[in-house]
């Protein structure tokens, strides 16, 4: 019997007057303005400019939204195409089913989109964006809460989560799984912003410490949970995502130190001016040289002339 447990919602829907907002899509609106607001911070730090991040967001996270949806759909195909299920709700993102590994590496075209056009190095707008991308991660976690997915086993510990009778759930209490990885989150946040203060990471290096970190967790969590996932080899789906990611972030973070070590010096090039102002800088600069150049311009007489005057001078002795 659970002396304590924590309740779960009544239900999903937050109303905003005659707005509906889904508790789920609020978590994840909440997380990207943190992870935006606080990535402009570390961005600016970094000798950047105010603006760059939310303008490179502006690519980067609908993206992440398709990648992070079309992952879910995909590796959890039998949940909108099997027999009596209606494709239809794979388009249905309000309700949940985002998967990180699709929301990060589609995310991550959107950003290099966006880099390129602003002509900075994707690398170090990662480096500034990685710990707020975990701590919009760990906003977005309690989005599950709302529709009471993802949790673990059953348990009876005092912070067991209450699931009530539903479709595809049965009621009692489980391991909150949501809120270990969302505490997990926070912790890896934490660890990136120390670590990238003491040993001076550039790069894209402390974005793979994110992702390492963050992997790390997810192994152990993702084991935990009890809902439907393709097992591969005894272990789910996602924890051998979770194996092969960390270890490429592990790998990244040694050979690039070794490659390129330090910090980049400058994150932003100086776009303040523009490109016909330059030209006409250089234009005046080629017209002051030229103007230093050329004799006939000094008040002082050149060669031609002193020409002039000797000539004048010989045409008054003849008349005389």
């Amino acid at each position: 019997m659970n002396l304590a447990s924590i309740p779960s919602p009544s239900t999903g829907v937050i109303e905003l007057g005659p707005i509906p907002l889904r508790g789920y899509a609020f978590c994840i609106i909440i997380g990207v303005f943190v992870a935006v607001w606080f990535g402009n911070k570390r961005w600016i730090a970094r000798g950047g400019k105010a603006g760059t991040v939310a303008d490179i967001a502006v690519w980067a996270v609908p993206f992440g939204l398709v990648g992070g949806r079309l992952y879910h759909v995909i590796t959890d195909y039998q949940l909108y195409f099997s027999e009596g299920e209606n494709w239809v709700d794979a388009f249905k993102i309000w309700e949940g089913g985002l998967g990180i590994w699709g929301a990060i590496a589609f995310g991550a075209v959107g950003a290099w989109i966006g880099c390129r056009r602003r002509g900075i190095p994707l690398p170090a707008w990662a480096d500034a964006l990685a710990p707020g991308i975990a701590f919009a991660q760990a906003i977005g976690r309690w989005g599950n809460w709302f529709n009471q997915e993802l949790y673990g086993k059953p348990t009876d510990l005092p912070w067991a989560v209450e699931i009530s009778e539903g479709a595809n759930r049965v009621a009692g209490t489980y391991h909150p799984t949501f809120l270990y990885e969302s505490l997990w989150c926070i912790g890896v946040a934490l660890l990136v912003i120390w670590a990238d203060r003491r040993f001076t990471l550039g790069h894209g290096r402390a974005f793979a410490l994110y992702v390492a970190a963050y992997c790390a967790g997810r192994a152990w969590i993702e084991y935990m949970r009890v809902d439907e996932a393709h097992h591969i080899l005894g272990l789910r789906l996602n924890v051998w995502t979770a194996i092969i990611v960390f270890v490429l972030a592990v790998v990244y973070i040694v050979v690039s130190a070794k490659l390129r070590p330090g910090r980049e010096e400058i994150v932003e090039p100086d776009r303040d001016t523009t490109p016909g102002k330059d030209a006409d800088a250089k234009d005046a600069d080629a017209k002051d040289a030229d103007a230093k150049k050329d004799p006939l311009s000094k008040d002082e007489p050149g060669e031609s002339g002193k020409d002039l005057t000797a000539e004048s001078t010989e045409a008054a002795a003849e008349k005389g």
